[in-house]
């Protein structure tokens, strides 16, 4: 990432406690079905909360790297680590239309880490002191999503009621994915 040290730092720290406790949940919890939205037409499709949480994990401590890291290690490195997830996740969204917008929401974010590693390292310059480059078109639409999601899933959080169980149970997975859509937002912002 670019920018200075302490962003990177601080991004690093917040992806990597978001990506801990999505990982955390994977012990504790067992696997339990969560209804969510599915396709136009088909009825609510059913998520399994240890899918959902291994790819967050993995996700936030990916980003905890690459804040840190960045331009350090090669384009291609990363483009392998983000690579081949993203093009399962498509295939497995396009097989399965009841967990299709789950996975294509991590599919969208893999592919937009490797198009950051790979505009970072196309760029000249010493690893970390140099602007990346890349689309401006694309670095834009992925700008929108990135920001619509966070703002989504920040009135998703503020909208949840109930006590303190509540809260555990579906509030902290909602900061998580809050806290990864800004992270997210915050290192294409640096491009």
């Amino acid at each position: 990432m670019h920018g200075p040290d302490l962003v990177s730092w601080l991004l690093a720290v917040l992806t990597a406690a978001s990506g801990g406790y999505c990982l955390s949940r994977l012990r504790r919890a067992p696997c339990t079905p969560v209804t969510v939205p599915a396709a136009r037409g088909a009825g609510p499709g059913r998520l399994h909360t240890h899918e959902a949480d291994l790819a967050e994990g993995l996700m936030g401590f990916g980003m905890a790297a690459m804040a840190v890291a960045g331009a350090a290690v090669p384009g291609e490195v990363w483009a392998w680590v983000y690579g081949p997830p993203a093009v399962l996740l498509l295939l497995a969204a396009a097989r399965r239309p009841d967990r299709r917008a789950h996975r294509l929401h991590h599919a969208v974010g893999a592919l937009a880490m490797t198009y950051m590693a790979l505009a970072m390292t196309a760029a000249p310059g010493h690893a970390g002191h140099h602007p990346a480059t890349g689309s401006p078109a694309l670095t834009g639409a992925l700008l929108a999503y990135f920001g619509g999601y966070a703002l989504w899933s920040g009135s998703r959080l503020l909208s949840g009621s109930g006590g303190t169980a509540a809260v555990a149970s579906a509030g902290l997975p909602r900061a998580c994915r809050l806290s990864m859509g800004i992270g997210m937002f915050a290192m294409l912002l640096t491009m």
